[in-house]
Order: structure tokens, then sequence, then C-alpha cells
């Protein structure tokens, strides 16, 4: 959740279509409500290679959400240094969801988890 979180956060890579045509997979959960997939492994392949045109931001962006999605090894140093100050609140808070913080933004102002 905090991954697709982050990834609706970010607002680019949603808005690609080849992004989306790529590596985006609908399907119908039980109740017939549209679900997507994102092909996460494939995703950080293709930025390996080099073959998904895009600022260093927004690839590592698109790391750390393979990260924290599937376990996608990803250097944090190295992600946040190419990232501005909104994204890096917004991987922040998508980094304390993931650690069970129920109001990430109010955990980090009160400064501490609850």
């Amino acid at each position: 959740m905090a991954a697709v979180e982050l990834l609706i956060g970010q607002e680019r890579w949603l808005r690609r279509d080849d992004f989306v045509a790529e590596f985006v997979e609908i399907v119908p959960a039980a109740d017939g409500t549209p679900m997507a997939f994102v092909d996460w492994p494939r995703v950080v392949a293709r930025l390996k290679r080099g073959r998904l045109a895009c600022s260093s931001g927004e690839g590592q962006v698109l790391r750390l959400c393979a990260s924290l999605a599937e376990d996608v090894p990803v250097d944090l140093a190295d992600a946040l240094t190419s990232l501005d100050a909104p994204t890096v609140v917004l991987v922040a808070d998508a980094v304390l969801r993931a650690g069970g913080c129920a109001d990430p933004v109010l955990s980090v102002h009160d400064g501490g988890a609850r």
C-alpha cells in the first residue's frame, strides 16, 4: 500500500500512457471492482538497462516503490539525494506507512510514532 500511495502521490508515472500500458495490469476483483498491479521487477529491469526514459529522481521514485512493494533492493542514500524536497516528504510518508504508522505526517510532527 505504501508503494502505491507513493506512486500516486508522485503524480508522474501514472499519467504516462507508455508506463501504464507496459507495466500496469488492470484486472477485476471478485466483486468486479477494477484492481491494478504494477510489474515492479520488469520496471526495475528496464531502469537498470536504461530503457525507461526518465529523470534520475523519477527513476529513484520507481526504485523506492519497487523496494516497498516487492523487496527490490535500493540504495537509500543514492535514491534520496536525487529527489526534491516534496518528493522526499512523500517517500518519508511511505516509509512510515510501511512501518505501521497510522498517521505518518502527524507522527513526524509529533516527534515519534504512535
